[in-house]
């Protein structure tokens, strides 16, 4: 099969992977209990990484999150590797499957395992699933991290399996809806991953950025990250 060209969705010992013809060694999967995702675990720096204080994790207070555009969970795995309680959003079907899958085989690892309990995926449209309850809001936090086209302008080409994952999804061209949508469901802020000189989502100027070397995090605040007043 693999000799055929397109991609393929396996399923093996290893788990479920996505594979592209012609190109054995190009391989999707989500894999947290070993690899680059297990090593920023152990060394990416805690409550010290940008993506950190963007949702405001303190010793304080550990704020729930949606992420309301999930991928292959990287994002969603380092926040609930920080403790963050944690609703993943994933609507392409092909990467809510590789994300399941890898979620179920962190089950049983002693160090992931706990961190992914703390990780509930839902599979469809953040178009849908956006929408704020009857009372109340629902998480402290709501993240975006549309997908859009690779930026010519970067020197580093994009990897053989990251490529695979970017024909799959496209770009998500209906993402400027989402920042209304996601404000109206976040109870202290809405933070946006974006490329470091993009545009923000929407055209809307946000609180403020926190600027790493090839990402930003836009921060529109909306309340105090602390424990709700009961």
């Amino acid at each position: 099969m693999l000799d055929q060209p397109g991609h393929h969705l396996c399923l093996d010992d290893d788990g479920l992977s996505l594979r592209q013809g012609g190109s054995p060694k190009t391989r999707v999967v989500v894999d947290f209990c070993a690899g680059a995702v297990a090593h920023r675990r152990k060394f990416g720096g805690g409550k010290g990484q940008d993506i950190a204080k963007a949702v405001g994790v303190s010793s304080g207070y550990i704020p729930t999150v949606v992420d309301a555009t999930a991928g292959l969970g990287r994002d969603a795995f380092v926040l609930a590797s920080l403790g963050c309680e944690v609703k993943a959003f994933e609507r392409q079907p092909v990467v809510a499957a590789l994300l399941e899958d890898g979620l179920l085989r962190a089950t049983d690892d002693p160090e992931a395992g706990p961190v992914c309990e703390r990780i509930q995926l839902s599979f469809g449209s953040s178009h849908d699933l956006l929408v704020p309850p009857a009372e109340g809001w629902l998480a402290d936090i709501v993240y975006l991290d549309p997908m859009f086209d690779h930026d010519p302008r970067q020197t580093a080409a994009v990897k053989k399996d990251m490529q695979a994952f970017r024909d799959i999804v496209g770009q998500d061209l209906d993402a400027d809806e989402l920042l209304a949508r996601a404000m109206s469901c976040a109870r202290c802020r809405v933070v946006v991953k974006r490329a470091r000189k993009a545009a923000p989502l929407a055209g809307k100027a946000p609180s403020y950025s926190l600027t790493g070397k090839s990402n930003r995090f836009d921060v529109y605040a909306l309340a105090k990250v602390s424990a709700p007043e009961e």
